[in-house]
């Protein structure tokens, strides 16, 4: 038996829309990730971009465990002496961009190379309800009802 290695003619991408209010900013990243890379697929391979179109809605209801939403920092560095800065992660949530938290968790989840800035591509993220990509007649993904811990309520 010859081991299966797919080729581009092989691939067949899915569009698939999850719905992220009320759902565990971690589990929902770690379920995209593995859609993105195509690990789902029974023909999956690892040199290949064989996942799905992802688009996530209500971005900006994402949960949270813990005390991370007002206890985890981000911090960044612009360059200049004594040039550190920070970020809460409720300030971003409650900011202009709340749809970059669930981009950097997904993107953390993925290998770093080539093949995954390129799947990277293949996310879509809103923070509301919203979205132009209605013609492409996405599938429903509940994540919610994957598992009782993805959900956490308020």
């Amino acid at each position: 038996m010859k081991t299966f290695s797919a080729t581009p003619a092989d691939i067949d991408k899915k569009w698939i829309i999850i719905d992220a209010e009320g759902v565990v900013l971690g589990r929902l990243a770690s379920i995209v990730a593995m859609r993105l890379r195509g690990k789902h697929k029974p023909s999956f391979t690892p040199s290949m971009d064989m996942g799905d179109n992802v688009i996530i809605v209500n971005a900006d209801k994402i949960q949270l465990t813990g005390k991370k939403r007002t206890d985890k920092l981000f911090y960044w560095h612009t360059g200049h002496p004594g040039g550190i800065k920070q970020r809460s992660m409720e300030q971003i949530l409650d900011g202009k961009h709340p749809e970059r938290v669930v981009t950097k968790a997904v993107q953390r989840m993925l290998p770093g190379g080539k093949l995954s800035r390129q799947q990277m591509t293949n996310l879509r993220v809103y923070a509301g309800t919203e979205h132009p990509h209605e013609a492409q007649n996405p599938e429903v993904l509940d994540v919610k009802s994957m598992n009782s811990k993805n959900t956490r309520s308020a």
